[in-house]
């Protein structure tokens, strides 16, 4: 009979329900005081207004009134933990990881040593007054041409690239530099207006050496048919990228993100840590993970801490998380009010909770490097990610900083994708079999199956996205970037 409750961690105060559970019922020695739905917690011992609540081994919340053997356990009974900023202390862990089985890719090799998974022809705007123009050179180039030799002609829109100061302004610029350099584009057209902020001539400066044959560039104002121009000129770039041809190569070359949205009770249970076995895989045959979302480190940032690979990396772990929590406070908003109203839903109680969830996609690794807005992931092994939880901007901000892919795990479901590949990795059978044109992966196998046979099944299919099978956004043309904004918009 399959399980049907679990206890995470030996040390635990509380048991997650795995089905829906009656009141009545006997689970994990305890009989249930009320229903418990499905990834949802209860008290396997009475526990004290004040005390602790345990969960994955470590305090998610604290009771805020007496919770008896077998009452239900989340938002109405309990709080949050999280307010200032923290002391850590550097408390090393030793990650070790056995080597795996190195796996064979076919990707495309890029004159700088690059490699990219998809050959794809980009049109990217330099500000949003171009989104319109982008999409019709598209559509034109695509019925007078058509895409065959390589992945695909896209452009990705965005609202910005003028009326913005400071910060936001050079955000803005150095993501969209970032993305013209991606080794998943072939080409790329870099589409501007001409009056806007983000001028072209300064972009491009900043763009450092390029090849001139793949990138090019138009200022709408400046041709009498920005159209024609437009199609002109991804016609010449998509003439050279159709030479390029695919070869093998070891799985290490991959730099793989971590992501995780409409989490519920059952994703630090099933994906996420399918998830982690994946990054400590790809960690111990020589490739790269990237963990972002740092309000969702939020409450498990000190274990993270304490698998840095050395102090100058740990320094870096503690101002990425003081940092945020500071950009929180400094907009009148608290550290600790993360889960969604759809995390609640599913069992999610608390930031802790939620974190304690979420950097489970990490695994058990040694952190190699923490970066920054404005820098690329360069260190094989577990990298740490600055940005937000927002799908959209953190997937956009793993794929700037380098990332082939996204392994994006969700309880509650997602059509949403990147301008990367974008798996999605279903917590439980019911989302994979309710909604197969969005999820990619069926993590929730792993409570009728074992995370060793689950893990060998997602890599075969890592492999395969990464010689060009498409995830199921890109099937459905879902291709979408989200720039991170903090400041004023003009």
């Amino acid at each position: 009979m399959a399980k049907k409750s679990i206890i995470i961690n030996v040390a635990d105060n509380v048991a997650v329900a795995l089905t829906d559970l009656k009141k009545g019922e006997v689970e994990q020695g305890v009989t249930l005081a009320e229903d418990i739905t499905k990834g949802h917690k209860f008290a396997l011992r009475d526990i004290k207004c004040g005390e602790n609540i345990i969960k994955y081994g470590t305090p998610i919340a604290h009771a805020t009134r007496d919770i008896a053997t077998g009452e239900h356990v989340h938002t109405h009974n309990v709080k949050t933990n999280l307010n200032e900023n923290l002391e850590y202390s550097y408390d090393k862990v030793e990650c070790a990881l056995p080597a795996g089985k190195m796996r064979k890719v076919n990707v495309y090799r890029r004159k700088n040593g690059d490699v990219g998974i998809r050959n794809e022809l980009w049109i990217i705007p330099t500000v949003g007054c171009v989104n319109g123009q982008a999409k019709e050179i598209v559509d034109t180039f695509k019925a007078k041409y058509g895409e065959e030799g390589f992945d695909g002609i896209f452009t990705f829109t965005h609202p910005y690239g003028c009326s913005q100061l400071g910060d936001d302004h050079e955000r803005t610029k150095f993501m969209l530099q970032k993305m013209v350099k991606h080794p998943n584009a072939g080409g790329v057209l870099v589409l501007g207006l001409g009056c806007e902020n983000n001028q072209m001539d300064a972009f491009r400066a900043g763009l450092g050496e390029i090849d001139g044959d793949r990138i090019k560039f138009l200022v709408c104002q400046e041709v009498e048919d920005e159209i024609s121009a437009g199609v002109e000129l991804c016609r010449q770039i998509a003439e050279v990228i159709k030479k390029d041809k695919r070869e093998e190569t070891d799985i290490s070359c991959l730099k793989v993100g971590l992501k995780c949205g409409g989490s519920d009770g059952l994703s630090g249970i099933t994906a996420n840590p399918l998830v982690g076995r994946f990054s400590d895989y790809i960690v111990s045959v020589g490739g790269t993970s990237v963990l972002s979302e740092v309000p969702e480190m939020f409450g498990a940032e000190q274990a993270l801490m304490n698998r840095c690979a050395d102090r100058a990396t740990f320094d870096k772990a503690v101002r990425l998380i003081n940092d945020f929590k500071d950009y929180f406070r400094s907009n009148g908003q608290p550290v600790g009010e993360n889960p969604s109203p759809g995390n609640k839903a599913g069992g999610i109680t608390t930031l802790e909770d939620k974190s304690c969830g979420c950097t489970q996609k990490s695994g058990s690794g040694p952190v190699t490097d923490v970066v920054f807005d404005d820098g690329f992931v360069t260190k094989k092994g577990l990298n740490l990610l600055n940005g937000p939880g927002n799908d959209m901007c953190a997937v956009t901000n793993l794929g700037a900083a380098g990332c082939h892919l996204v392994l994006f795990t969700t309880g509650r479901g997602t059509p949403f994708g990147g301008f990367i590949p974008t798996l999605k990795i279903a917590t439980n059978s019911e989302l994979a079999a309710k909604k197969p044109g969005w999820i990619d992966f069926n993590a929730g196998a792993v409570l009728d199956s074992d995370f060793d046979t689950q893990l060998e099944k997602l890599i075969d299919l890592i492999v395969e996205v990464a010689g060009g099978k498409l995830a199921k956004h890109e099937i459905n043309n879902t291709r979408e970037i989200a720039i991170f904004k903090t400041g004023v918009t003009l």
